[in-house]
Order: C-alpha cells, then structure tokens, then sequence
C-alpha cells in the first residue's frame, strides 16, 4: 500500500472534504458483512471510485486506532483480511470477547483441534497420514471437525489418492490474516538442523 495513503487521517484533524460523505455509508456496509468485503464490493455499493473507497478506509482505520479525528482508541479496529476489509475487535480484549461468546466453552476448539489446525496452516497441502504422524495420534474426527468449521478443506490429491488438506479463507479471516505470510515464522521455534535432520529421517522411516 501507499505510505502517503495509508497515512491519511494521521496528520490532520478531520479527513479531506471529499472522503468526509463517504465515511458513513461506508461504516454502515461495515457493520453488517459476515466476510471481508473488497474494495471493488464497497466501491460498488456505494457508487464511487475505489481509489476513494481505499482512501477512506486508511482514514477510518486511523480513526479507530486513535490516530484520527478525536483521538480514542476504540475496542474494534479495521482490518485487511482475507483480500477484503471487516471491523473485528481488538485483541486487547480477545478474552473479554471471548468469555461473552462462548460462554460454557462449548463451540471453542479443542486443543487437539487447534494442533491440527497448525499442522495444516504450516505444512499445507497436507495428508492426514502426516497429520497423525507429527501429531502422534489420529486425527480424522479432528479434520472432519475443522473441515464442517469451514477452516480447512480438500485440496487435492497424492498421486497414491489420498486427500490434501489446506487452510480456507475462513481461517485467513478468522485469524485477521491477509495471507498465510502473515504466519508467525516457526524458524525461531525449532530445533538445530542437526536435531531436524534426526527427526526427518525417524519420520520417513516410519511412513
């Protein structure tokens, strides 16, 4: 993105004059899409170019880090994600969202569900199979799971038929990623080459 565009909103007290009337309607598109809509959806819906629609939504999400007209830091911000923009709330209050919406904990992931759902996001496309073998369990009521969440999904097949799996745009959005590269890099995690050496060579001969 454009430094100069992405700075709008920072530098002055209101919003240039003729982003100021779309501001609004564009907040109204915002609060009521269930995905990321992109700025040709936006620029659509409300009649005007997408250079404005980007421009005013560089200046709205100033606005709602505080950066903006008025100064207040909000609790939900606006948010690049999955090739579109969505209002999601703050992850300073992540756990205060959380305990509102699940309550009894029922719909969250399990934590043999959130391993699986790593494995897949960092080592995509992959097989079941070698799920199970970095997991060390069995894992396909797990992928079932996450695959009827809409988190992952077939995306291919091995030449020996079985299924590959890989991370949707459901997961991009609900992680508030644009792309897989926004990733945290596990190479700060990991162990010396030499260890990775010893544990690729255990995992080939066990497959």
């Amino acid at each position: 993105m454009n430094s100069d565009v992405d700075d709008i909103g920072a530098e002055g007290p209101t919003p240039p004059e003729d982003l100021t009337g779309l501001l609004a309607p564009i907040e109204a598109v915002l609060m009521v899409i269930d995905h990321p809509a992109s700025i040709a959806e936006l620029s659509s819906a409300i009649g005007v170019a997408p250079r404005l629609v980007e421009e005013a939504l560089h200046v709205l999400r100033n606005d709602y880090r505080g950066t903006g007209a008025g100064g207040r830091v909000h609790g939900f911000e606006l948010r690049e994600a999955a090739g579109g923009w969505r209002i999601y709330s703050t992850p300073t209050w992540a756990d205060v969202v959380g305990r509102f919406i699940v309550g009894s904990d029922s719909s969250r992931l399990s934590q043999a569900a959130l391993e699986t759902l790593a494995v897949v996001a960092y080592r995509q496309p992959v097989t079941r199979s070698r799920i199970s073998h970095v997991r060390g369990v069995n894992v396909d009521a797990v992928v079932r799971t996450l695959v009827a969440r809409g988190l992952i999904e077939e995306v291919g097949e091995t030449d020996s038929g079985a299924h590959l799996y890989g991370t949707t745009d459901e997961f991009l959005e609900r992680m508030g990623f644009d792309s897989l590269d926004d990733l945290v890099p596990l190479a700060p995690y990991l162990p010396a080459s030499d260890e990775l050496d010893e544990l690729a060579h255990d995992l080939e001969e066990s497959l």
